[in-house]
């Protein structure tokens, strides 16, 4: 999907909307922030018959029963509807409607993501994470539908064209159309309350626009879909050998990414695997494309509820974020996408650095740490008072340990469920209640009277506004939820700490750019402008291709889908190596050398689906962009600071791959150095 941000907080247009746009606007279900589902030719047919019948009524084509003639070539200075009229002004024959809606149907998606780019442009939808889509609340209460009492897309249609299905008024050529494309996505049933008079008079829409009849005819007549499910049908999923992936060498290194992504280049994006201790086969996925069909079709067939089961039992939780898909899914990321914002982390940036200098003015010269505990705890101390505003340094060892060994026994499956039930992990697993008791002691009216909003007091007021859909059981994983994206930050860093130290002159190019930012006090996020920051960035996206410190990611086939010409049946257990392309040379060449001129405009080799150091669609990230300015503000002040060496000096990275990813306890940092006295 486009990749376009925040919608302007007002309806701009200097142009009516096409018929591709008000497409967009019907199928849209603003209750599970994307569109109802429609079968894939359907929908390809009825975005390129909604393209042609605009240039119709642009008078830029015309049709009759058997051919579509072409009136003028002038382009009409939008890009879905040029992208179509030039490809019939190329084509030496006259052609049908059908044809036409046919040829351009693959083209869809470039129109869908061009539609979708206009719309965010004009402030009428809003692109969140994920890839889900909502009304913008300026467009809610904009005049520029319909009524001033219609809030809604789905008042604004009815607005439009509901007189016509259901009061039998006379419809404009345009809601014709708009009525027949609706229908071709049978979406109208979820708009209105169809008798059996109206359902007649929708037929009968229907056949007054030749275009309309095309398109239908495009989807009745299709032999195209059924013959590729045909031949998909007839290809068995190759299935590996164990020792394919204990044998290969960069499992043995801990590599994961790089495991899949030799995998695939051997044995193709789809194969099969039978793991150490569950008894049931895997299917693996893997290598770009399969990424790109995963961001833009995954949610329609696969959900992450089955895999993450044995998580919520070991918490004794329910509808926990991770496990929930669809609309629940969509509700739960807008009511905590504010405590996970980057918006929310710049304005207490200040206290941020605060907490974060507190936490390194115990090193000293001359100290050695092990490198991913000092990372966690450094991450910790930041994120920790942020989104809960507690201190976890007591518990965030335990919290870590057990939240680790459910995942190696209920998620990925490579210890034995009995490893979760010993007394050193039952002891462990107490600490989660001492943190849910700490996190409520502290959010009391009189505790946070005066105190900015945190992500605690969001959890807190969803759990009271709805305690069905946050129950009091969900909340203490919820809570322990802040302390363990300091796990996951500080891996990463501890990688990217690695990663510099190893290159001097990498080294020397951060630290300029740190001690420039610092020069005057701790740089605000105005200050950390793109070209103050561009070799540091940079730096960090090459780490995050290179260790991603979640590789992978699990799924169960809730619809039976055909991916790369095979299909997945119902109840299938997938593992996405979203990563594995991070080292796949078609699309990093020399995918094993580190490079950060890869980002440089002039290349530009991660604006695919093929980077996903976040993951992927609408289980992606949720706090990915505060990570982002969290890691950099990490770097920037250790840089700054302190002068760090590898210890033992002949260390060479080696990876522990489980839980998540993250560098082996054998790996030190030495402080040499602290270069400047630890003041703002």
């Amino acid at each position: 999907m486009t990749t376009a941000s925040t919608a302007s907080t007002r309806v701009t247009t200097a142009q009516p909307l096409d018929l591709t746009e008000e497409l967009l606007l019907v199928l849209l279900s603003e209750e599970s922030g994307y569109f109802h589902q429609v079968p894939g030719w359907h929908l390809n047919c009825a975005m390129a018959g909604a393209a042609l019948a605009e240039l119709s009524l642009q008078a830029r084509i015309d049709t009759d029963m058997d051919s579509l003639i072409l009136l003028d070539k002038t382009p009409t200075g939008k890009p879905i509807l040029d992208l179509a009229l030039q490809q019939i002004a190329s084509e030496p024959e006259q052609r049908s409607a059908q044809y036409w809606v046919e040829r351009l149907a693959p083209r869809a998606e470039m129109m869908l993501d061009l539609a979708l780019e206009q719309l965010v442009r004009l402030g009428i939808l809003e692109h969140h994470d994920g890839e889900f889509w909502s009304l913008t609340a300026a467009a809610r209460h904009s005049d520029f539908f319909a009524g001033d009492d219609d809030d809604t897309a789905v008042q604004f249609i009815k607005t439009r064209i509901g007189r016509s299905i259901l009061l039998g008024e006379i419809p404009s050529p345009r809601d014709v159309i708009i009525i027949g494309l609706a229908h071709t996505c049978d979406v109208l049933r979820f708009i209105f309350e169809l008798d059996d008079e109206a359902e007649e008079r929708v037929q009968l829409i229907c056949q007054m626009d030749l275009i309309g009849r095309a398109i239908a005819d495009a989807v009745a007549h299709n032999l195209v879909a059924s013959l590729l499910r045909s031949s998909a049908l007839t290809k068995s999923v190759p299935k590996l050998p164990l020792n394919k992936l204990l044998l290969n060498r960069h499992f043995l290194r801990g590599n994961i990414p790089a495991v899949y992504a030799q995998l695939t280049e051997e044995f193709g994006s789809v194969f099969r695997l039978s793991p150490l201790f569950s008894g049931q086969e895997i299917t693996f996925l893997s290598g770009p494309r399969v990424n790109r069909w995963v961001h833009r079709h995954g949610r329609m067939h696969l959900r992450s509820s089955d895999y993450l089961r044995g998580l919520e039992t070991a918490y004794h939780a329910s509808g926990l974020l991770p496990a929930l898909d669809g609309a629940d899914h969509f509700r739960m990321r807008k009511s905590l996408r504010a405590g996970y914002g980057r918006a929310r982390f710049e304005q207490q940036l200040e206290t941020v650095y605060q907490h974060a200098r507190a936490y390194i003015s115990k090193w000293n010269v001359g100290d050695t740490f092990g490198a991913v505990s000092m990372c966690r705890g450094f991450a910790g101390a930041q994120v920790t008072p942020f989104l809960a505003s507690i201190e976890a340094d007591d518990v965030i060892d335990d919290l870590i340990a057990y939240k680790s060994r459910v995942l190696m026994t209920q998620v990925v499956n490579v210890l034995p469920n009995f490893m979760l039930n010993t007394p050193r992990m039952k002891r462990k697993k107490k600490v989660v209640d001492v943190l849910y008791e700490r996190v409520l002691e502290s959010h009391t009216a009189a505790q946070r009277a005066g105190c900015p909003r945190d992500l605690a007091d969001d959890v807190l007021s969803l759990h009271t506004s709805d305690p069905i859909f946050v129950p009091e059981s969900n909340l203490s994983f919820t809570f322990s939820a802040p302390v363990l994206a300091g796990m996951y930050a500080g891996d990463e860093l501890s990688f990217i700490l690695h990663a510099m130290v190893s290159q001097p002159h990498l080294y020397e190019q951060i630290r300029a750019e740190a001690d420039a930012l610092f020069s005057n006090g701790d740089p605000s996020p105005d200050d950390l402008s793109s070209s103050a920051i561009d070799v540091t960035r940079r730096f960090i996206m090459e780490c995050l291709r290179l260790w991603p410190t979640v590789p992978m990611s699990i799924r169960t086939v809730m619809n039976a889908c055909v991916v790369e010409d095979y299909e997945l049946p119902v109840g299938s257990k997938v593992f996405i190596a979203t990563t594995a392309p991070h080292y796949m040379s078609e699309v990093f060449p020399d995918p094993f050398t580190f490079d950060i001129d890869r980002y440089l405009p002039s290349r530009g080799e991660h604006r695919t689906p093929g980077y996903a150091p976040f993951g992927l669609g609408t289980h992606s990230c949720l706090g990915s962009h505060m990570v982002e300015l969290q890691m950099l503000m990490s770097v920037l002040m250790l840089a700054h600071y302190f002068t760090f060496e590898v210890s033992p000096s002949n260390y060479k990275l080696k990876i522990s791959p489980f839980p998540s990813m993250s560098p082996n306890k054998r790996f030190k940092l030495k402080v040499v150095e602290q270069r400047y006295p630890l003041t703002s």
